[in-house]
């Protein structure tokens, strides 16, 4: 019984893209128990962190349409993300004057 109920909650994790809940809900197993299954069984964790990855690559394809149609917002998350080796990165700068009072440049 344990290895269909694990079986079933994988195959609802995959449909869901990953989210936890939702496959709890639709496989009728609670969170606790999902979780338990997670900290006990090295391949079912396993399978699980395949499915999380695989729902990473899915949103990462849809961000690269949106990049490809012109989205502006997709191209700058994009290098905020991947490109801050590039200095495509926003800094917060703190200054201290002598005063002791702080000023906060968020530019």
């Amino acid at each position: 019984m344990r290895q269909s109920k694990k079986k079933i909650l994988l195959q609802e994790l995959e449909k869901a893209h990953g989210v936890v809940t939702q496959a709890c809900q639709k496989a009728k197993v609670s969170r606790a128990q999902f979780y338990r299954y997670w900290n006990s069984d090295e391949n079912f964790k396993k399978q699980c962190d395949d499915i999380q990855e695989s729902a990473v690559d899915f949103v990462e394809s849809q961000l690269f349409k949106q990049i490809e149609g012109g989205n502006i917002t997709g191209q700058i998350f994009y290098l905020k993300t991947k490109g801050k080796h590039r200095g495509y990165v926003e800094k917060t700068q703190i200054q201290q004057e002598t005063t002791g009072s702080i000023q906060f440049d968020f530019s």
